[in-house]
C-alpha cells in the first residue's frame, strides 16, 4: 500500500508519522520550498493545553487533546511539561472565576504560590489558576523533528511540488489531503480565521511555562521559547488575509505583555507573524473520506493539540476501511440523529 500526504504542516507530518510507524509506505508533498514555508503551523503557540482550551471549546478538544502531550513527548524531545498559569489584572478577576467555571484540571493558587512558580511575577498577581498537567513545545523545532524522523524512516518529503488531488490519486492507493485553507476547492465550508503573533526577546524576564493573561477580546498568551525569546499570541479574526498584522492587534499583543511585566516594554521585536487557520463552523476538525481521498482539516487554533488524535484516526481508517473514526462526518451525523 502506498499513501501520499499532501501538506507538510503539523497535520500532514503527524499523519505521515502515524502511517510510517504502522509500516505503510508514505510520501509527503508540499508546495512550499521548506518546512513551514506555506504552513500556518509555523506561527503556532505550541501549547499542549487541553484543559485551558476547554474553557471555550467542545468536549472532544479536551478528551482528544489529552493524547497530544504523551504523543509529542514520545516524538519530540523538546516538550516542556511545566503546566500553564492563567492570570488576570485586578479589574478582570471576575473573568478568572468565569474561566474556572468553564474548565477543569486546575489548582486555584495565591500570591506566594505564583511567586514560587514564576519568581518574576511575584507580587504582581494575587490569584491565578495553575494547570499542572499541561505542556508546551517550540512548533518550529517540532516540525523539524517530525521531518527528520520521517527521513530516518525512509519517508520522502518533496518540497516545491504543486500537485492536484487527481494527480496524487493516480500515483497512490490513498491520498491524505492536509492542505489547510487551500483545500477549500474540495471543502467549501472551510473558513479562514486569521492569527497574528509576535516573537520578542527580553533577558529581563524569565518564565518557565506559558502564561495566559485574560483579555476581553483575544486569548492572549506568552510562551517562553528559551534564550530570552517569547512568543506573544494570538488574535482570532474572521479573515482570509494572511500577511499583514493590524495596528489594533499589535497594540493589544504588546500591551498584554507589558501588563504581565513592564520589562517587556524594553523587549526587542524579533518577528511579526501572521497566517490563516482553517476552521469549520463549529471550530471542530473533520476527517472526510471521499473515495480513496481522506481530508484532514479544520484544526482551527488546535493544530498541535489535535493533530496526533486526527492522525491516529486517519491511520485506523486506512488500515480498516469499515472503521468510522469519531471525527468523521458520517459518525457525527449518526450521533446528532441519535
Amino acid at each position: 500500500m502506498k499513501v501520499t500526504v499532501i501538506g507538510a504542516g503539523v497535520a500532514g507530518l503527524a499523519c505521515a508519522v502515524e502511517l510510517a510507524e504502522r509500516g505503510i509506505a508514505v510520501e509527503v508533498v508540499d508546495q512550499g520550498e521548506e518546512i513551514g514555508a506555506k504552513s500556518c503551523s509555523w506561527y503556532a503557540g505550541g501549547m499542549l493545553a487541553p484543559w485551558c482550551e476547554f474553557e471555550n471549546a467542545e468536549e472532544p478538544v479536551l478528551r482528544l487533546g489529552r493524547e497530544a502531550i504523551g504523543w509529542w513527548a514520545r516524538h519530540c524531545p523538546g516538550v516542556v511539561e511545566n503546566g500553564t498559569l492563567v492570570v488576570a489584572q485586578p479589574r478582570d478577576v471576575p473573568d478568572l472565576d468565569r474561566f474556572a467555571r468553564r474548565t477543569e484540571g486546575y489548582e486555584q493558587i495565591g500570591g506566594n504560590r505564583i511567586a514560587e512558580l514564576e519568581p518574576d511575577l511575584g507580587g504582581r498577581f494575587q490569584r491565578a489558576l495553575f494547570f499542572s498537567r499541561e505542556a508546551h513545545l517550540d512548533p518550529r523545532a517540532a516540525l523539524t523533528t517530525l521531518s527528520q524522523k520521517l527521513t530516518e524512516m525512509k519517508v520522502a518529503i518533496r518540497f516545491g511540488v504543486e500537485t492536484s488531488l487527481e494527480e496524487a490519486e493516480a500515483e497512490a492507493d490513498w491520498t491524505i489531503d492536509c492542505r489547510g485553507l487551500a483545500a477549500r476547492d474540495s471543502l467549501p465550508d472551510l473558513r479562514g480565521v486569521k492569527g497574528e503573533m509576535l516573537l520578542i526577546r527580553s533577558h529581563d524576564v524569565t518564565l518557565d511555562r506559558p502564561v495566559r493573561m485574560l483579555h476581553p477580546r483575544i486569548p492572549l498568551y506568552i510562551v517562553p521559547r528559551g534564550d530570552g525569546l517569547f512568543m506573544i499570541g494570538a488574535t482570532m479574526i474572521e479573515s482570509d488575509e494572511r500577511y499583514r498584522i493590524t495596528a489594533r492587534s499589535m497594540m493589544e499583543l504588546l500591551g498584554g505583555a507589558y501588563a504581565l511585566h513592564p520589562a517587556f516594554g524594553e523587549a526587542e521585536i524579533v518577528e511579526i507573524g501572521t497566517d490563516v487557520r482553517p476552521a469549520f463552523a463549529d471550530n471542530l476538525p473533520r476527517i472526510r473520506r471521499r473515495g480513496r481521498v481522506i481530508h484532514v482539516n479544520g484544526l482551527y487554533r488546535h493544530g498541535y493539540l489535535l493533530a496526533p488524535a486526527l492522525a491516529r484516526m486517519t491511520a485506523e481508517a486506512i488500515l480498516d476501511e469499515t472503521h468510522v473514526p469519531e471525527m468523521m462526518d458520517e459518525n457525527q451525523r449518526e450521533r446528532e440523529n441519535a
